[in-house]
């Protein structure tokens, strides 16, 4: 029968293994799977990839929907490549999260259909419409582009196993923005007609970028995965950085920004802007309500299910 001098021991234990740990990693030590994990950084860890995973493979629905109906052959079999590249990202993250959630409970079929009850959430920008091949291009260069930078700054994170999925991710993911970049180009250089359609996807997608990297407070999750090192940035670092690479690059190609308030203070060594709806955007991601939110859970689980046969287990 457990004392109290028994769980006061326990305690006392776990709180030297921490200890030892945060030494480990404030000396640059990498954590592999097979180590002593708090079950903080743990849950910390498998809240970010869970969400990370899910989102690559919720994030190939809205370009899907564009493989049969890009203009050439050649784009058809580059954004089928990409789609296939997504969804294999999502898989690597997956098997990754699945370590980490077999200690506490958590299992393979939970990590898929969590995303069916809103246990698990996705990025802001796969829950909105692409409604013309110029949204297919914004996706590959801007979307795409804002990842690259959310996930080239956790490369240098403290857990091992997902540093080395990302390197892959990473790497296949610029191929992903050089993709979406050819297409936007092509697109400024053409009619009119086809301007006028790019400047209308940048417009519709402009309030989901900057909700992408997140909300501008530092939260206290944020803090505890700084304090682990699992990240190193606070989103609005990221969102910084992104303005600062993609506001000259859309400016280059005659297109217009739409913010009135965007400007770089020099003094400050910083972006001003128009902040997004934070609630809005907030809230489609927490209660899955965006444009094509129930459209494409649906076809997620549709997939899921109608699939459930290749998933023996012998």
């Amino acid at each position: 029968m457990s004392t109290s001098l028994d769980r006061a021991q326990s305690v006392a234990d776990d709180a030297q293994k921490i200890e030892h740990f945060l030494a480990r990693i404030d000396a640059g030590e990498k954590i592999e799977s097979t180590d002593w994990l708090p079950l903080e950084y743990r849950l910390l860890l498998l809240r970010l990839i869970h969400m990370h995973g899910i989102s690559e493979i919720m994030g190939a629905y809205p370009e899907k929907e564009w493989v049969p109906k890009a203009p050439t052959l050649a784009r058809k079999l580059s954004l089928l490549a990409k789609v296939q590249d997504e969804m294999g990202h999502g898989q690597l993250l997956l098997r990754v999260a699945e370590d980490l959630a077999a200690p506490i409970g958590g299992t393979r079929e939970s990590l898929m259909t969590d995303v069916f009850t809103g246990k698990v959430k996705f990025h802001n920008v796969f829950h909105m419409e692409a409604p013309t091949w110029a949204d297919a291009g914004v996706i590959g260069w801007l979307v795409d582009g804002a990842a690259i930078i959310t996930q080239t700054a956790l490369l240098d994170g403290s857990y091992a196993p997902y540093t080395r999925v990302l390197r892959r991710i990473c790497a296949e993911e610029s191929f992903h923005m050089q993709h979406g970049e050819s297409i936007i180009l092509t697109l400024a250089e053409g009619t009119k007609e086809q301007r006028n359609m790019l400047q209308e996807a940048l417009n519709r997608w402009w309030p989901s970028l900057l909700f992408f990297f997140g909300p501008t407070e530092v939260s206290d999750p944020v803090r505890k995965m700084i304090r682990y090192k699992i990240r190193e940035r606070t989103n609005e670092e990221l969102r910084q950085k992104f303005l600062s690479r993609y506001v000259p690059r859309i400016r280059a190609i005659g297109l217009t920004i739409p913010d009135h308030q965007l400007a770089y203070d020099e003094k400050k060594g910083e972006w001003t802007y128009t902040a997004p709806d934070w609630e809005y955007f907030g809230r489609m991601v927490r209660e899955n309500n965006g444009p094509k939110s129930a459209e494409r859970v649906a076809l997620r689980r549709q997939a899921h299910e109608e699939q459930a046969w290749a998933r023996v287990i012998g």
